[in-house]
């Protein structure tokens, strides 16, 4: 990403959230004084963040959860938001359903941005693990979650994949298994009436402007113009919940 396009994103989002005081003011509504927003996952969600002491600099690490903790940090600052990044690298449904409490429903979020799938379609742990088990642990954390804390709003990010590195030669076949997981994340959106961040329609679109390799370093981890993509479809679906 140029500074060039950096600067353009930048002039984009603040013309968004700060055309007037009034739309200011208004703008993101699910959004409110004091919330507390949370984003976990794997390893596109933690982007290197410090895991302990108070490194500010480091806490949300560098990717989406960054941008987006900056953005409207800066742009909702007389909200007072709080931005915590629970994100681990290597990271299934099944090692966040061991770290919920601790990391989800201890931190009392008012909205949880959700998004994993990549790990637990490519990289299973030992023994394997099914599309079906991925759906039913999803199930369990969604269910455990608004049980516990009823007030929260959750949104589901869309795993994604595209044709970089060692995907590329065998995307077709690759995608077809990761859009298993897709269709569970839709499924669990309707059944729970959750919105979905589009992130694999946003990176699809993406490519047509861009070879897939300047969104993504090996088809999993986006680069700085892809985290730059996420945070605006974060933005854009997060804008229109209540």
């Amino acid at each position: 990403m140029t500074f060039r396009s950096v600067f353009l994103f930048a002039v984009a989002m603040t013309s968004t959230l700060c055309a007037s005081p009034d739309s200011t003011s208004s703008a993101y509504p699910v959004l409110r004084p004091k919330n507390t927003v949370v984003f976990i996952g794997d390893s596109i969600t933690d982007g290197g963040r410090a895991r302990t002491g108070q490194d500010y600099n480091h806490t949300m690490g560098q990717g989406y959860a960054f941008i987006l903790a900056a953005m409207l940090g800066d742009q909702l600052a007389e909200r007072d938001l709080t931005f915590i990044n629970r994100g681990i690298s290597g990271n299934s449904v099944s090692d966040l359903q061991a770290r919920w409490k601790t990391d989800v429903l201890d931190l009392k979020p008012d909205v949880l941005s959700i998004l994993v799938g990549v790990n637990d379609t490519f990289f299973p742990r030992k023994g394997g693990e099914t599309v079906e088990q991925y759906e039913q642990g999803y199930d369990t954390l969604l269910r455990e979650t608004l049980a516990a804390l009823p007030g929260v709003k959750i949104v589901l990010g869309q795993p994604f994949l595209l044709p970089v590195g060692k995907f590329k030669d065998n995307y077709p076949a690759s995608f077809a298994e990761l859009k298993k997981r897709q269709a569970a994340v839709d499924r669990l959106a309707a059944k729970y009436q959750l919105p979905v961040i589009r992130y694999q329609e946003a990176f699809d679109a993406a490519c047509r402007r861009a070879p897939a390799d300047h969104w993504s370093w090996d088809g999993v981890h986006p680069h700085y113009a892809g985290h730059g993509l996420m945070a605006e479809e974060w933005m854009k679906t997060v804008s229109a919940m209540r």
